[in-house]
């Protein structure tokens, strides 16, 4: 057996030079999948102290139990920010040393957002109390709602977008459009007391803004009106003003696309140019059929 498994390892290896662009090899050390769910982990008992502990969280342990967590995620944080750091100058000359001084300083710069993506984390959990008559507490909330666990990820991934670290951010959001079904892409900039109700198969593209109060439901799609490579740095993705419910399904394409404030946008349409505020959009009834199951011809 070992000569045939000798034999099929050294075709693979031979595969591995003919397809050079799914290799990594004797490049810098790339970040960890695991490392950043655990770094999300750490990051969500943070937010949200006392809702992953196997223990109750005694107050007059609090500062010893968040001190702790904080070391540690500063240290696997700062680890996989140095990884990304080395990826994205791949190419340029530059010491590990100063490498390591700006992981260390994005480590901190990202740490100290926590506070206020905590306070936002209290909006949009009041949010969902507020805009799901099914809720009963906001520890219901919390354990058991997907787009709040989305929408919190997200706001952390975006603070490590806008610091421009490579690859993180969007294995943040991976994860969560993995575990949730709510594709959120980390570049996408989202206001105050965001809700999204039961949430599978949401998508929000990169250059996509929307204000605050805004509610949506499962299967809307945010996105662009083409998908052309050359268009990547342009604003492709639409805007959605404060107080907008856009319902299930529907779906807003185009970056020239503004869904005024306080519209409203019904079930399973398709929007491709701005919508005044104020406005409600539906689509007309579908005419349908109506026959007895079991009448004979």
């Amino acid at each position: 057996m070992i000569k045939e498994i000798d034999g099929i390892t050294m075709n693979i290896i031979k595969k591995f030079k003919a397809k050079e662009g799914i290799n990594h090899l004797s490049g810098p050390n790339l970040p960890s999948r695991q490392s950043i769910i655990d770094i999300i982990t750490t990051l969500e008992s943070i937010i949200f102290p006392g809702f992953q502990e196997n223990e109750i969280l005694e107050e007059e342990f609090l500062a010893l139990n968040i001190g702790e967590k904080m070391l540690r995620l500063g240290q696997s944080l700062m680890s996989e920010i140095g990884k990304s750091i080395h990826y994205r100058n791949r190419d340029v000359p530059i010491k590990n040393s100063q490498c390591d001084a700006e992981a260390s300083e994005l480590t901190y710069k990202f740490l100290n957002t926590l506070t206020a993506i905590r306070d936002m984390a209290l909006k949009d959990v009041n949010a969902a109390l507020e805009g799901d008559p099914a809720a009963k507490s906001r520890e219901e909330v919390i354990l058991s709602y997907p787009g709040l666990e989305a929408i919190t990820v997200h706001r952390m991934a975006h603070e490590l977008y806008k610091m421009n670290i490579p690859l993180i951010p969007r294995m943040m959001n991976e994860h969560l459009h993995r575990k949730t079904g709510i594709d959120i892409h980390p570049g996408a900039q989202i206001g105050d007391s965001f809700f999204i109700d039961h949430g599978t198969g949401v998508v929000i593209g990169e250059t996509t803004q929307i204000g605050s109060n805004v509610k949506i439901y499962q299967g809307v799609t945010l996105g662009a009106l083409s998908v052309k490579k050359e268009e990547a740095n342009l604003k492709r993705h639409p805007t959605i003003e404060d107080f907008v419910t856009i319902y299930s399904g529907a779906t807003i394409l185009g970056g020239n696309t503004t869904i005024g404030q306080n519209t409203v946008i019904g079930g399973n349409v398709w929007i491709t140019s701005s919508i005044p505020k104020d406005s409600l959009v539906y689509n007309r009834p579908a005419e349908y059929i109506l026959k007895n199951r079991y009448a004979h011809p």
